[in-house]
């Protein structure tokens, strides 16, 4: 085996442990939070907490270098696969990254979004 592909295979580990450290931690916190399965090409986001009244925040988990506008595109088009697979409202479904920060606990990881999506703002016409 290839250094790199016991790297890559370290790497998606280390990423599924996030994942589970994350969704364990919300859960102790009081949230109604569950783990997504991958769905292929229209992946659905990582978790999915359930915040009451029809709503719902997908969390994209990261365990990786930070790369904002690679993350935060990944959030949105997934956040957009959620709410179509569910033939929910779109404007029911948010979506954040959460990024694990080196030496930190999961409560100081970094949590990732627009201004637009944040504040609730439409796009401009």
């Amino acid at each position: 085996m290839t250094d790199v592909a016991a790297r890559n295979r370290r790497n998606k580990r280390r990423g599924a442990d996030w994942e589970t450290e994350l969704r364990d931690e919300l859960r102790d916190a009081g949230m109604d939070v569950e783990r997504l399965r991958l769905t292929g090409k229209d992946d659905e986001g990582d978790l999915v907490i359930r915040l009451g009244d029809g709503r719902f925040l997908v969390v994209e988990a990261k365990n990786a270098r930070l790369e904002p506008g690679t993350f935060i595109g990944e959030a949105e088009k997934e956040c957009g696969n959620f709410a179509r697979h569910r033939g929910l409202d779109p404007a029911a479904v948010d979506s954040v990254v959460i990024v694990r920060r080196r030496g930190a606990s999961w409560r100081k990881a970094y949590v990732l979004t627009t201004v637009e999506r944040y504040f609730g703002l439409e796009e401009p016409k």
